[in-house]
């Protein structure tokens, strides 16, 4: 055979078999795609695999880092000295929100399934984030020289959640309108002007009148191990013991992990639905999605049970569990787009979709991360975004 005839190696097999084990990571969680998987969709032979990989674990390493490369090497770009400072902070998120239409799947594994890289990794991940975020910041405060540095960081994390919150679902419009979108709902955020300290309110925690049952005590204890350490690291053991109670005696209340999750993912829908069900008793659609993307840090903040992660969980629960919980969370959307689509009907109900989203994975990002969650006056500042955001600021 000649060289002109014989078939040609693509020039970078690592990447492309990091492409397809991307997609079935995203697709079904880290935990529930097998190397055999991986190698089946992308019609190689598992030893061909390991000929590039060592393990599952260094195919996911391989894909989350080199994705926060590409923002690292975004960064680097737009925050140059070739770059005039008053235009930095654009070329910044333009080069951002490229690559979040680009790459949906990268924002994916790094939000929902980084608790799997070796430990080494989460660290210089978390200690890059920090220098990324730095540098954003700095450039922020070019534009907005009355922030404070800790105001502008916290306005720069609710900014990459907007380009994270592609990874949340599924809807989408032309790539030059999508970025344009996300670039324009970015520079809202940042923008964004805080409550004062003098504005908040602190809320009085209600009171419990006699003890939990255990059944309680058991789904409660799930929660935390669930929020804190992910499903696939917490064993009915761990539960029991946090309840104290022996291993086995969990089953008596729950008849598995699954059964638990499934608790938790109705307990936090009702919790939901009722907050809402008193936002909406306003007198126009204004008003009610004000009140309901205010309902809804409240209900975060103060719900154990919306902490838990189900995207990255999904795996677990019996089919039609999860549907039956998919349905319910998309109804709940649902009633925020129709409600921003009310307020702002020159908003094509993609566009009002992809908003409605980018404000929700704000506050569930922002809600879980400790450096900005656990300032003086973070609820009042978290609703204050995501009226921003959805255009009902007062």
């Amino acid at each position: 055979m000649t060289d002109s005839v014989r078939s040609v190696r693509p020039r970078d097999r690592k990447a492309q078999l990091a492409a397809v084990a991307a997609e079935l990571f995203r697709a079904r969680g880290f935990p529930g795609v097998g190397i055999k998987d991986i190698a089946d969709a992308a019609g190689v032979t598992g030893p061909a695999l390991y000929r590039h990989f060592a393990d599952k674990q260094a195919i996911l390493a391989y894909v989350v880092l080199s994705g926060f490369e590409d923002l690292e090497a975004a960064t680097a770009e737009a925050l140059s000295d070739s770059v005039p400072p008053a235009d930095q902070l654009e070329a910044l998120l333009n080069r951002l929100a490229a690559q979040a239409v680009e790459r949906r799947e990268i924002a994916a594994l790094w939000r929902w399934e980084g608790r799997h890289l070796p430990k080494e990794d989460q660290r210089e991940i978390a200690r890059r984030s920090a220098l990324a975020l730095a540098s954003w910041s700095k450039a922020l405060l070019v534009q907005r020289p009355e922030l404070p540095a800790e105001d502008a960081e916290l306005l720069c994390w609710a900014a990459l959640s907007v380009f994270g919150s592609v990874s949340v679902h599924h809807t989408a419009v032309a790539r030059r309108r999508f970025a344009q979108l996300l670039v324009e709902l970015a520079l809202g955020v940042l923008n964004a002007t805080l409550p004062s300290p003098v504005s908040t309110q602190s809320d009085t925690p209600p009171l419990r009148l006699g003890t939990p049952s255990r059944r309680e005590q058991v789904l409660a204890e799930a929660t935390a191990l669930f929020a804190q350490r992910g499903f696939h690291d917490v064993s009915m053991e761990d539960i029991g013991a946090a309840a104290g109670i022996a291993g086995p005696s969990v089953y008596r209340h729950f008849p598995s992990k699954a059964a638990l999750m499934v608790a938790i993912g109705h307990r936090a829908a009702d919790r939901l639905a009722l907050a809402a069900e008193r936002a909406l008793q306003a007198t126009d659609e204004r008003s009610a999605l004000h009140r309901l993307a205010a309902s809804y840090v409240h209900t975060i903040l103060h719900t154990p049970e919306l902490l838990v992660s189900f995207s990255a969980d999904r795996v677990t629960m019996p089919d039609r569990d999860k549907a039956d919980l998919l349905r319910i969370q998309r109804d709940y959307v649902t009633q925020w787009v129709t409600l921003l689509s009310a307020v702002q009907p020159q908003l094509p109900p993609r566009e009002a979709k992809i908003t409605v989203h980018a404000a929700l994975t704000i506050a569930n990002d922002l809600a879980r991360t400790r450096r900005v969650a656990s300032r003086p006056h973070f609820e009042a500042e978290l609703t204050a975004l995501l009226h921003t955001i959805l255009d009902v600021a007062d």
